[in-house]
């Protein structure tokens, strides 16, 4: 349980550093990626983007 939550963690962290590269690639504006602005600051909660890099990663792991 513990090693999931430490991979979740460095996940979401690895995902905030490519956010501005993966958005040149379009991921981040994917119909079901919810941006919104709330007490000033802007919020991104990136779920179809994050299906779709977790279903590429499945098949590149099952590839490999």
């Amino acid at each position: 349980m513990f090693r999931w939550l430490i991979v979740t963690f460095l996940a979401l962290i690895i995902f905030s550093g490519l956010q501005p590269w993966l958005q040149k690639l379009g991921f981040g504006r994917l119909p079901g990626d919810i941006r919104f602005r709330l007490f000033g600051r802007e919020w991104f909660i990136p779920l179809a983007s994050t299906l779709l890099l977790s279903l590429l990663a499945a098949a590149i792991a099952r590839w490999l």
